[in-house]
């Protein structure tokens, strides 16, 4: 006897309680799920259910192979579906959320690449920087920046994202470069989003708060005031480093970076990815890394 015959049979017994709402349930004869129950139990040399004329129930060694069962039933449906799935078209809605300047930048460019490729694809795009609950929001996936936060979701890491505390050279020749994170308040800081600037500090982290004249909830906004001169920017990666290699900006401080930090795809937790989630975190995973903010900075995601 094939090992897995029966299990289906037997499972649907104990939890139908009845061999006859058994066999309506698999679609199949009372005689087959009687028939397969009791090759089971010879097989087991051990009896699993009880028998009466009206129901049946479990003995000792039936509620201990029960649960078992439901794992293993669990287990092989799983696989079934993960290799189906490699080959499932993408398709229905997909409602995501992104940071609006990484969003327009990066993250919608490919995702229309995505759609091109797969017709069937609807998408709801809410590009924000408020963090939404995925969950509350109904949302399948978003693409974070940073350190993560929420541990109720998966995460996917897409991409590098590096810090770098830069300035202008006419900056730098009016006001000096920092050689210690102390001296940073001295210096006029153009701020961005939030005024807590993020170091490396003794193999951990530490926040300062830094202050300056000019303030801006624009990464762009912000890399136009440092290349102008007007003081020190902290900005990501993908915003400086055509500049950096120009000489339009000097980096400062590179052993003190902030570590951990990257480019997430989050989603909640679910035993089966559905396949328009888990093609799209891959084909973005794949393209970010092909980007030459990326590529030609020698990272990889």
């Amino acid at each position: 006897m094939n090992r897995w015959e029966g299990l289906d049979e037997f499972v649907a017994v104990a939890e139908c309680g009845q061999f006859t709402a058994a066999a309506e349930r698999l679609g199949v004869s009372s005689s087959h799920v009687s028939r397969q129950v009791a090759r089971l139990e010879e097989c087991l040399q051990a009896r699993l259910l009880y028998r009466s004329t009206r129901r049946v129930s479990l003995t000792e060694a039936g509620q201990t192979f029960l649960q078992h069962c439901r794992n293993l039933i669990d287990a092989r449906d799983e696989a079934w579906r993960a290799v189906s799935d490699l080959s499932a078209e993408p398709k229905g809605l997909l409602r995501m959320t992104c940071g609006v300047a990484y969003g327009e930048r990066f993250v919608v460019p490919l995702v229309n690449q995505f759609m091109a490729l797969h017709p069937q694809l609807s998408m709801d795009i809410q590009l924000t920087n408020r963090t939404l609950d995925l969950l509350h929001e109904g949302l399948d996936l978003a693409v974070r920046l940073g350190r993560l936060g929420d541990e109720r979701l998966v995460a996917t890491r897409l991409a590098p994202r590096e810090m770098y505390l830069c300035a202008a050279p006419s900056y730098l020749e009016r006001a000096g470069a920092p050689r210690h994170l102390a001296e940073l308040a001295r210096h006029n800081c153009l701020i961005g989003s939030s005024d807590l600037w993020s170091f490396a500090d003794d193999g951990g982290e530490t926040q300062l708060r830094v202050q300056g004249n000019w303030r801006c909830n624009s990464g762009v906004a912000v890399l136009d005031a440092a290349l102008r001169g007007f003081g020190l920017c902290q900005l990501p990666d993908y915003y400086v480093q055509e500049h950096l290699r120009s000489g339009a900006l000097v980096a400062l401080l590179d052993d003190r970076r902030p570590p951990h930090t990257a480019v997430w795809a989050l989603y909640p937790p679910q035993r089966n990815l559905s396949p328009k989630v888990r093609q799209l975190v891959d084909f973005l995973k794949l393209r970010l890394g092909e980007l030459p903010e990326y590529r030609d900075a020698g990272c990889s995601s």
